[in-house]
């Protein structure tokens, strides 16, 4: 599923990496709120949902190679958030759906 249909199905805002939403495909997601999870249980994965918004949690992306995150919830990612995720160029994007939901729509 390419980003930019993922953007359409959560109805979410895109704060880093716009400009790749339609090249970028992801063929698997992860959610979690638990980074060590995320860097113990993900295998090749392509986008994350989550529900923290700090700067751990684009570094996890980065290690693991992911291509974009998700907030749940409605919430934002700060200004120093973007910027890491543009550096890393990681599509960064929030939906107001919770977490279960957001999945759920995702995965049907």
């Amino acid at each position: 599923m390419k980003l930019s249909k993922v953007k359409e199905l959560l109805d979410a805002t895109v704060y880093a990496g716009g400009d790749r939403i339609d090249e970028i495909e992801v063929t698997e997601a992860c959610g979690s709120d638990l980074m060590s999870d995320v860097l113990a249980f993900v295998k090749d994965q392509g986008l994350m949902l989550t529900g923290l918004h700090n700067a751990q949690v684009v570094r996890t992306a980065e290690m693991m190679d992911m291509k974009a995150i998700v907030l749940v919830r409605g919430k934002t990612p700060s200004e120093e958030i973007i910027e890491i995720a543009e550096e890393g160029g990681i599509v960064f994007m929030s939906t107001e759906h919770p977490m279960f939901v957001a999945c759920g729509i995702l995965y049907a």
